[in-house]
C-alpha cells in the first residue's frame, strides 16, 4: 500500500532524501518497517506501510535548524465493492432493467465489505433537468420504493458509497425503463385515396412505450374452420395503414387490426374491427305536394361501413341536385333532405337519393306528384257532393214510380217483398178459371169479372204443416168494369 502525507513543514527541506525516524536504512532503501521520502512538492511518499491506524513522525535536519514534525494518519484499506437489486424488473439484452406501469418497485443497495464511517446514498437521473437525491444514510443497506410506478420514473439510478475519513469511493449506475400501453382499443379508420379504385385502411395506437406491432388480417368467417387469416400487413408503430382494391372488397368483409405490446397481459388483446357493408338508403317512395307549397323528401342511410356519400338526383338522367333558390339540401346526423320550394307540376316526377361506398351503389326512388290547390280541390269536393245529392234524389223518384201501383193499394214499401209471391188468377162470374192465353180482347160488354188472389207460401225451405178441413176462406173479389185494365193488371 502507497500512502502520500501532505505537510507545509516539509517545504523547507531541502531536496534530497530526508531518512524518516522509523524504518530508515543508512543506505536509502526501504525496509520491512517503512520508508519515508520527501518528494519535490513538498509530500512524503511512505511506501510498504502496514495498514494500521497510528501518528507517525518524520525528522528534518539541515547544517542551521533541525525541524521535526507529526502526522496523524489514516488506513481506509481497499475499495468496496456495491451491489444494486430493483424488483419486479426483467433484464434486456443490453442489461437494462424494465419494468411496468403501476406496479410497486423497490430499490436496494449494499456494500462490501464495510468499511467505518460509511455513508450510502441513491440518486435519481431522469427527462427532467437535474439530478435528484432519493435517499441516503450510514451502514451496509440502503433501500426505498415507488409505489404504483409511472412513466416519469424512467431513468437512470445510482447507488454511491463514500468514506468519512477519505474521498474514495464506489458507484453503481443503472438504467430504468417503464413500459406502459392505453387504456382503449386501436383506432380502425378509412380513407379515399386520389386512385379511386382503391381504399386506404389505417390503424392507429398512440399513446404507449415501447413502439407497439400492429397486424392488418382479414377476419374468415366462412364454414370451413381449418381456414386461417390472411395477414395483409404488419410493422411497428403507432401506425399502420394497408391500402386494398375495391375488387377485393365484399359485403360482411371483416377486416381486424391486432395490437401487441410486452406490457399486455398473456391473455390481454387490444384490437379493432371493419364489418364492411352496402349502402342501403330508406325513406318514403311516395310523397304528395300542392302547388306553391314546399315539400320536403327525407332520405336515411346508417348501415354502410365504410360510410356511403349520399346525395339527391332528378329524373331518369338522375342529373345531380345543385342547392339554390329552387332547392335546398341538409342533413342531420345520417339523414339528408332535399327541401323543394314552391313546387309546381314542373317539379312532378322520380327524385332518386344515391348512396356510395367503395363496396356498392344503392339507390332509393321517391315518385313526387303534384296536386292542385287548396280552393280548385274545395270547389271539386263540392261539385261531388252536389251530385251525389242530385243522383240519389233522382234514383229514390224513380223507385217511389216504379212502386207507384203497390203504393196505391195501401201495402207501401214494408211488404214489397211479401207480395213478390202471390199469383192473381181471373175467373168470371161463373167460376169459370181461364188457363189458356187470351187469343184476343173480348168486346166491350158491361160483363163483370172477378180476381181472385191467392197467398204463396214464401220461404222454400220451410215445411207446410197440413190444416184442419173447415169452411173455405172467402174470397178477395176485386171488380173491373173495363177488360183492359184486366189485362194491365
Amino acid at each position: 500500500m502507497r500512502v502520500v502525507i501532505a505537510t507545509a513543514l516539509l517545504l523547507l527541506l531541502l531536496l534530497q532524501l530526508i531518512p524518516c525516524v522509523s524504518g530508515e536504512d543508512p543506505t536509502g532503501e526501504s525496509s520491512p518497517g517503512g520508508r519515508c521520502v520527501v518528494l519535490r512538492n513538498g509530500s512524503v511518499s511512505v511506501d510498504g506501510l502496514v495498514p494500521v491506524n497510528g501518528s507517525y513522525v518524520c525528522d528534518a535536519s539541515s547544517q542551521d535548524d533541525p525541524t521535526q514534525a507529526s502526522v496523524q494518519l489514516h488506513v481506509t484499506g481497499a475499495v468496496q465493492s456495491l451491489s444494486t437489486s430493483i424488483v419486479p424488473t426483467t433484464f434486456l439484452p443490453n442489461g437494462t432493467l424494465v419494468t411496468y406501469r403501476g406496479l410497486n418497485v423497490s430499490f436496494n443497495c449494499s456494500s462490501s465489505p464495510t468499511p467505518p464511517s460509511q455513508t450510502l446514498s441513491w440518486g435519481f437521473l431522469g427527462a427532467g433537468p437535474g439530478n435528484k437525491s432519493l435517499a441516503s444514510g450510514s451502514g451496509a443497506w440502503l433501500g426505498f420504493w415507488i409505489p404504483d410506478i409511472q412513466p416519469s420514473a424512467m431513468g437512470r439510478y445510482w447507488c454511491t458509497s463514500r468514506s468519512s475519513h477519505s474521498s474514495q469511493g464506489s458507484e453503481r449506475i443503472t438504467q430504468l425503463l417503464v413500459y406502459y400501453v392505453p387504456v382503449h382499443h386501436p383506432d380502425c379508420l378509412w380513407e379515399l385515396v386520389p386512385d379511386p379504385s382503391e381504399v386506404q385502411f389505417n390503424c392507429s395506437w398512440p399513446g404507449a412505450y415501447p413502439e407497439p406491432t400492429l397486424r392488418w388480417a382479414e377476419v374468415h368467417t366462412g364454414p370451413d374452420t381449418t381456414a386461417q387469416d390472411h395477414l395483409y400487413v404488419v410493422g411497428q408503430a403507432d401506425s399502420l395503414v394497408v391500402t386494398l382494391n375495391r375488387s377485393r372488397l365484399f359485403d360482411g368483409q371483416i377486416l381486424k387490426c391486432i395490437a401487441e405490446h410486452p406490457a399486455l397481459m398473456p391473455q390481454e388483446t387490444k384490437s379493432c374491427l371493419l364489418t364492411l357493408k352496402s349502402p342501403f338508403p330508406e325513406g318514403k317512395p311516395l310523397v304528395t305536394a300542392l302547388e306553391m307549397s314546399d315539400v320536403t323528401l327525407t332520405c336515411t342511410e346508417s348501415r354502410s361501413v365504410p360510410p356511403a356519400n349520399t346525395t339527391w338526383r332528378r329524373g331518369v338522367d338522375q342529373e345531380e341536385i345543385v342547392p339554390g333558390s329552387k332547392y335546398l339540401v341538409s342533413a342531420s346526423g345520417p339523414e339528408l333532405r332535399l327541401t323543394i320550394r314552391n313546387v309546381s307540376k314542373a317539379d312532378e316526377g322520380v327524385y332518386f337519393c344515391r348512396s356510395e361506398n367503395p363496396l356498392a351503389v344503392r339507390e332509393l326512388e321517391v315518385l313526387l306528384t303534384v296536386t292542385a290547390s287548396v280552393a280548385l280541390t274545395g270547389a271539386i269536393i263540392g261539385i261531388f257532393i252536389a251530385a251525389l245529392i242530385v243522383g240519389t234524389g233522382v234514383i229514390a223518384a224513380k223507385l217511389v214510380y216504379s212502386s207507384r201501383d203497390r203504393i196505391c193499394l195501401g201495402n207501401g214499401f214494408g211488404r214489397m217483398e211479401e207480395e213478390r209471391g202471390d199469383v192473381i188468377s181471373l175467373v168470371d162470374s161463373e167460376d169459370e178459371v181461364f188457363h189458356d192465353t187470351v187469343p184476343r180482347l173480348p168486346p166491350l160488354t158491361n160483363h163483370t169479372t172477378n180476381a181472385q188472389i191467392h197467398p204463396v207460401p214464401g220461404g222454400g225451405d220451410e215445411d207446410v204443416q197440413p190444416t184442419e178441413p173447415g169452411p173455405e176462406p172467402q174470397e178477395d173479389i176485386l171488380e173491373f168494369e173495363d177488360p183492359l185494365q184486366l189485362i194491365k193488371l
